[in-house]
């Protein structure tokens, strides 16, 4: 059932909504981050494969590489609208025009502290401004929009006068901003049930309060029915709305469809690797808590009903459940993990197990699914043979290229290799694949660095998570040298995954 305070705010589930992105405008200001024309092509290839209604490709005005990347995406060919942002000058409009986008996001001064302090005009030659500005936008078969810069804290009887005024100009629709974060979802709700009775109405929200989806949503109560977001909230200080946020909210609350909420994953990990800002572990949707499991009392729920502990599957979002190992795991998690691994234990054997987990966690450490398979083999009294085994390593990286050569035991035989890469790290990742060869080939899901002492001679730990044939395993090693730390956490996931293939390896690849 729909969530709502008073029966007029009700989001009705047959209401048509559309989300529109500025990850590669808005959310490319974010400190720090700039993205390249071939990053651009990536993202918006997976926002039109999420089902992203418009892309606004970036600001035309900015430069000559900022139109080469728009005009990159322009030629895409995508289903959904492109376009640029473009300030209230004509030539921003040319400049966009020149990027053969489909239409412009047109920014214009609506609070008194913009249009007088900001642009230094007057409200009426805005307004004049403005209509002329639509025009000449129109005059060029451009899909118009219009933005109330700074209109959360306008004066609502002049915020109206600038909106019709865009509207009768030919705007196909004026956009309600709370362009620094300012509001709460009351003053949205009553602002934007103005403007709508006036035409198709925008919503553009920050999250400086925390309020982003909330504001977001009372807009869309009021009549807006395209809202501006960010994938991964990114964007000036404290972001913009998240894309997934507002997309997972109108599912699951109103029942109300956006996108094709599978992606949101895979989108979320395409920009956090394009931009370099990671995701927050207890990031909503899309952050490696959301759907983790470590405490005893929700693990043994989860695994009774996997409803009892979540809002709503995983695999709604292209996510999937994880139980994780720590100070809280009880014996259902600890069994339930044994399992997924093939490991055999009886109900004593299963109870040791997790005390000694419990153990480890209370004294500050992360439980790794190695960690949990070496107290299983102590325990249980079956050693295992290892697959892989680091023999040897030696990296240099005072040259040009940095390179690395390592001596592995593989299934008793002696293999050795070199390699190179971008730094001493990738050298020797290199050289374990060409030792192993073909058959070893795994995917590195994440790797982390954590320096755990001051000093110098400072104690790294390096964990990695590696996947191969539907498997995955996390490892954690600390060492002095971070390259050889970074190597037998590698090696060591490795062999904890060609065990459990139980396949035989072939020979390294010539």
């Amino acid at each position: 059932m729909p969530v709502t305070h008073t029966p007029e705010q009700t989001i009705a589930s047959d209401r048509t909504v559309r989300l529109l992105d500025t990850t590669l405008r808005d959310g490319e200001q974010a400190p720090g981050v700039s993205l390249s024309p071939d990053e651009k092509v990536e993202i918006a290839r997976s926002l039109e494969r999420a089902g992203v209604s418009v892309i606004e490709a970036g600001s035309a005005c900015t430069g000559a590489g900022e139109r080469q990347a728009i005009s990159r995406v322009t030629d895409l060919d995508l289903d959904a609208r492109v376009t640029s942002f473009c300030r209230g000058i004509t030539t921003d409009i040319d400049l966009a025009l020149e990027c053969d986008v489909d239409g412009v996001h047109i920014v214009v001064p609506a609070s008194d502290r913009h249009v007088e302090g900001k642009v230094g005009t007057s409200r009426e030659d805005n307004l004049e401004k403005t209509a002329e500005l639509v025009a000449y936008a129109k005059d060029h078969d451009l899909w118009v929009e219009v933005i109330g810069e700074d209109g959360s804290r306008a004066d609502l009887d002049y915020l109206e006068e600038l909106a019709e005024a865009s509207l009768e100009a030919g705007a196909d629709r004026f956009c309600f901003a709370d362009t620094v974060g300012h509001t709460g979802p009351e003053h949205t709700y009553e602002a934007v049930a103005r403007l709508a009775e006036l035409g198709p109405v925008s919503a553009h929200t920050h999250d400086d309060l925390g309020l982003g989806v909330t504001n977001a949503l009372a807009a869309i109560a009021a009549g807006a029915d395209l809202v501006h977001c960010t994938v991964n909230g990114l964007g000036e200080r404290a972001g913009n709305v998240a894309l997934e946020e507002v997309a997972i909210a109108l599912s699951h609350v109103y029942d109300l469809e956006t996108l094709e909420l599978e992606e949101l994953y895979d989108l979320a990990q395409i920009v956090s690797r394009a931009t370099g800002i990671q995701l927050a572990p207890n990031k909503a949707v899309i952050g490696e808590n959301a759907f983790t499991h470590e405490s005893g009392i929700h693990t043994d729920g989860t695994l009774k009903d996997d409803k009892m502990y979540e809002p709503y599957a995983p695999e709604t979002v292209g996510r999937e459940r994880r139980l994780a190992l720590g100070k809280h795991t009880g014996r259902a998690g600890v069994a339930a993990t044994l399992e997924e691994h093939g490991v055999d234990a009886d109900d004593d054997e299963v109870a040791e197990i997790a005390n000694r987990v419990t153990e480890l966690g209370d004294r500050g450490r992360r439980v790794t699914d190695a960690d949990l398979l070496a107290i299983a083999e102590d325990v249980t009294g079956e050693d295992r043979e290892r697959v892989v085994e680091l023999l040897d390593l030696t990296a240099t990286s005072g040259g040009a290229v940095p390179t690395a050569s390592i001596r592995l035991a593989v299934d008793g035989e002696e293999r050795v290799a070199s390699g190179t890469g971008s730094g001493p790290v990738d050298a020797a990742v290199s050289a374990v694949r060409e030792a192993l060869g073909s058959m070893a080939d795994a995917e590195l899901e994440s790797y982390h660095v954590d320096a755990v002492t001051g000093g110098t001679d400072a104690v790294v730990t390096v964990e990695v998570t590696m996947a191969r044939n539907d498997r995955s395993v996390t490892v954690a090693r600390s060492e002095a040298d971070i390259t050889r730390a970074s190597v037998k956490a590698m090696v060591d996931a490795l062999d904890r995954l060609l065990a459990a293939d139980q396949q035989p390896l072939a020979p390294a690849d010539d």
